[in-house]
């Protein structure tokens, strides 16, 4: 008998080795073991102890199978030789029962060899089907999952019977479970602020500021908020402000706003006539920012909001003043300090977000937390919603396997053809060999019972 520990020799109880075609076992063109992309395919080319010990289970079983091969071999060399010395007709019944058990055992060893290994290494055709025709068997067995596994009514009806809906409410409805989901996307918003660049994310929301603005004229918006304010008086407020403003500053300022008069008189004009001048006009100044401030029905005050209700219906439907509006609007989008704030805006909204998630007691993660305890409390208790949850659920996986299908199913059959054929056949025969051997030794007690029963049969009718 072979050594036991590799793939045999093809006896009747013993272990064959190497593949069939005569090259290593693995994948032509590549190293042994190897899948086609060229990564080890640990999980089938290696044996663990686990294995190992399975393997030893299987070659007790086959000791076992052989040596009822062996005995009733004996039996009917034996049963022969009393026949042939007169023992008697029951010696004829023996033989028959050990010759048909003999039959029988050595029809199943060849059965269950076959599937291994070429039996006594004969090349006997429709043998070692798992080494010869592994590669076969993957895309059959990819074709069956993908048949009977990834087909839509059975997603559907699988995860429909699942009740995700109802079991994710109960589930996130428990506090600590409340708190682990927050957790996990807490880091998780943390690592994909640290992975974003702060100018990749300049750049998109400057575009994205960028592009809205030009593709939406905002001159009728504003002329619009303007005809409203100035139909609820709520400019009244600043002009109120600005008036109170500059009569306090021409207070505090009379004698600049005459030398800024005097200064503009012509040189041929006398001094003394330059400041009466400057005084009387500062006087003037005074007196209609004063009346304006404390006259709420002054003459300026109605022109004012007839001009404010002329520029709003102009920014709604004068062409040249929307087009000044407009090209305002990409002169200040254009410039550079725009730019810098929306980068320091970004940068201040990051550092806020990271600081608010590492914050187990921030704001964001209470809220976050409740959301998902009401969520949960909801999707328990709320038949509808369960439905639409379970809805979505097998939408997105019938989506899932129907695209993918494809590549699911070549995920089996490229996995199966990088296995190497010879620990393929081995690691398969580990697992369920033992049980093979059970059919030989069944072979040879029904090969026996039956050689009987036809034997007697046989002398029955001939009697």
């Amino acid at each position: 008998m072979a050594n036991p520990t590799r793939a045999g020799d093809g006896a009747p109880g013993g272990t064959s080795g190497g593949t069939q075609d005569g090259t290593p076992g693995g994948v032509p063109g590549g190293a042994p073991g190897s899948t086609p992309g060229g990564a080890p395919n640990r999980a089938m080319n290696t044996f663990s102890p686990a294995d190992e010990e399975k393997f030893r289970g299987v070659r007790r079983m086959k000791l076992t199978a052989t040596g009822l091969l062996l005995l009733v071999a004996v039996v009917y060399v034996l049963a022969k030789w009393a026949g042939n010395s007169g023992a008697g007709a029951w010696a004829g019944y023996v033989a028959a029962a050990a010759e048909a058990g003999m039959v029988g055992a050595l029809a199943d060893w060849f059965a269950v060899t076959a599937l291994f290994r070429r039996p006594l290494g004969l090349p006997i055709p429709h043998t070692a089907i798992i080494p010869t025709k592994k590669d076969q068997l993957g895309v059959s067995l990819g074709e069956f999952v993908g048949e009977n596994f990834l087909s839509q009514d059975v997603v559907r009806q699988r995860l429909s019977s699942v009740g995700i809906g109802s079991r994710l409410g109960t589930w996130l409805a428990d506090p600590e479970h409340a708190d682990r989901v927050t957790a996990e996307l807490a880091t998780a918003l943390r690592g994909a602020l640290a992975v974003l660049r702060d100018s990749d994310v300049q750049a998109v929301v400057g575009e994205a500021i960028n592009r809205r603005a030009d593709a939406q004229e905002i001159a009728p918006g504003m002329g619009k908020m303007l005809e409203k304010v100035v139909a609820d008086g709520g400019h009244r407020r600043i002009v109120d402000l600005v008036c109170v403003r500059a009569h306090d500053w021409l207070v505090l300022h009379d004698e600049q706003v005459m030398d800024a008069v005097q200064g503009g008189a012509p040189g041929w004009t006398p001094r003394f006539v330059d400041k009466k001048v400057g005084e009387r006009v500062y006087k003037e100044l005074l007196r209609f920012v004063t009346e304006m401030r404390d006259m709420p029905t002054h003459p300026a005050r109605g022109a004012l909001d007839r001009f404010l209700g002329d520029f709003a219906s102009d920014l709604q439907s004068d062409t040249d003043t929307r087009a000044r509006v407009e090209n305002l609007k990409r002169e200040i989008l254009g410039r550079g300090e725009v730019q810098d704030l929306i980068a320091s805006v970004w940068s201040s909204v990051r550092q806020m977000i990271v600081a608010a998630a590492e914050d187990e007691r921030s704001e964001l993660r209470l809220r976050v937390r409740a959301s998902l305890l009401s969520l949960g409390a909801r999707m328990a208790g709320d038949a509808r919603l369960q439905a639409k949850v379970d809805g979505w659920v097998e939408g997105a996986a019938v989506y899932v396997v129907t695209t993918y299908r494809d590549e699911i199913t070549s995920l089996i059959t490229d996995t199966v053809a990088g296995w190497d054929a010879e620990h393929t056949s081995k690691k398969i025969e580990a697992h369920i060999g033992r049980d093979l051997q059970f059919i030989r030794i069944n072979g040879t007690v029904v090969g026996a019972l039956a050689g009987l029963l036809i034997y007697t049969v046989s002398h029955a009718l001939g009697g």
